[in-house]
């Protein structure tokens, strides 16, 4: 692959899955994850996306540990990955709709067998990502707290050297489209 076909694809799948990643903060599914991936990809063509990888990265590992801080946060990010999984399951079977559903019938269950797939996949990457987070965070408060000092530190230096970084990348950054 000549290197500007390379540049093409890596970053369309990055703006792909920062968009996906946005969407799935509302939507079921990992959405720190699908940020981290997609600026992780789009750092290697823009500054700005490079600064910003290492802040979502702290803050997805948070935001896992501080899940699994207690049993019963662990028992219902596990239960709502399980009825996630569940509901994969109906829109996959398409049951016809009940009697007291108001709307048309093709307003019932919207999306078809590839939103049932979706829905079990979400919540097998749930599950997964929870044990993940169990096994390097649960019961060690240690590794929260450095997280914690980590994110607070790099908040510090990033407003010091912003002003003098925005400029430059900025200038960069379009050079880069342009050419």
């Amino acid at each position: 692959m000549t290197g500007a076909a390379r540049r093409i694809v890596l970053e369309t799948l990055g703006w792909v899955l920062l968009v996906l990643g946005v969407a799935a903060i509302f939507l079921p599914g990992p959405g720190l994850l699908g940020i981290f991936a997609g600026l992780a990809l789009l750092s290697q063509q823009y500054d700005w996306a490079e600064r910003r990888v290492e802040p979502v990265r702290l803050r997805a590992l948070l935001g896992a540990a501080e899940g699994v801080e207690t049993w019963p946060r662990i028992i219902a990010s596990c239960l709502g990955a399980v009825v996630l999984a569940a509901c994969g399951v109906l829109w996959i079977m398409k049951p016809p709709s009940p009697a007291w559903w108001p709307l048309s019938d093709t307003w019932w269950l919207p999306g078809g067998i590839w939103t049932g797939v979706t829905q079990i996949g979400s919540a097998v990457i749930a599950l997964a990502l929870i044990a993940y987070s169990y096994r390097r965070f649960h019961g060690k408060p240690e590794a929260t707290d450095e997280l914690r000092r980590e994110i607070k530190s790099d908040g510090k230096s990033k407003g010091k050297n912003e002003g003098k970084a925005r400029g430059k990348d900025s200038d960069r950054d379009r050079q880069e489209h342009r050419a």
